[in-house]
C-alpha cells in the first residue's frame, strides 16, 4: 500500500471512531454548491416572513418554485411563481421569464425539494441562471430532506391548503 492509501484509510478509521463520518460526508456533498451558506434561507426563517403584516399586498420577496409540475400542483408555498424544473431547457427558459421584470436587486428565494437538496437535479441550475442573469440577491430554501418533510409536515403554509378530511 502506498502512503496516501494507509493515511486514507487511518483517517476513516479515525472518522467512524470518532463518529464524524456523516458530517464529512455530508461536507462532501454540499462541496460544490454554488451558494454561500449567508444565501440559504430557513424555512421557519420563510414562514415568518409569509405571515409579517403587508406580505400579501406587497410581497418583499418573489419566490420561485423549481420543482416539477405535478409536485406543485400538489402542494406549493403561498404565491410562489411557478418556473418548473430547471433541469431542463424549457425550465430554465420558464424561469428567465419569470424574472424578467424585475429589478435585478429584488429578493428571489428559489425552492424545489423533489428530493434531498444534495441530489436535487433543479436547485442548482436555477441559482446559477439568477446569478448569471445578474440577480443581485437570491436566496435558496434550505430543505435538506424534501418540500413535505421541511415545510409541510412542519405545518408552514401551503398552497392548495392540506385537508384533514378523513
Amino acid at each position: 500500500m502506498d502512503m496516501e492509501r494507509i493515511t486514507r484509510r487511518a483517517l476513516l478509521t479515525s472518522c467512524f471512531a470518532a463518529g464524524t463520518l456523516l458530517p464529512l460526508l455530508r461536507a462532501e456533498d454540499t462541496k460544490g454548491d454554488p451558494w454561500s451558506k449567508d444565501e440559504l434561507m430557513e424555512p421557519e426563517a420563510l414562514a415568518r416572513a409569509l405571515a409579517a403584516p403587508g406580505h400579501r399586498s406587497a410581497p418583499a420577496i418573489i419566490i420561485i418554485s423549481v420543482v416539477f409540475p405535478v409536485l406543485y400542483r400538489e402542494r406549493h408555498i403561498p404565491n410562489a411563481r411557478f418556473a418548473g424544473p430547471a433541469s431542463k431547457p424549457e425550465g430554465i427558459a420558464a424561469l428567465k421569464a419569470a424574472v424578467s421584470q424585475l429589478p435585478k436587486d429584488t429578493p428571489i428565494v428559489i425552492y424545489c425539494g423533489c428530493c434531498p437538496m444534495v441530489r436535487c437535479p433543479n436547485i442548482r441550475p436555477a441559482y446559477r441562471t439568477l446569478k448569471d442573469l445578474g440577480y443581485r440577491d437570491v436566496r435558496v430554501l434550505d430543505l435538506p430532506t424534501n418540500f413535505h418533510t421541511d415545510w409541510t409536515a412542519k405545518g408552514y403554509p401551503v398552497e392548495p391548503p392540506v385537508s384533514h378530511a378523513l
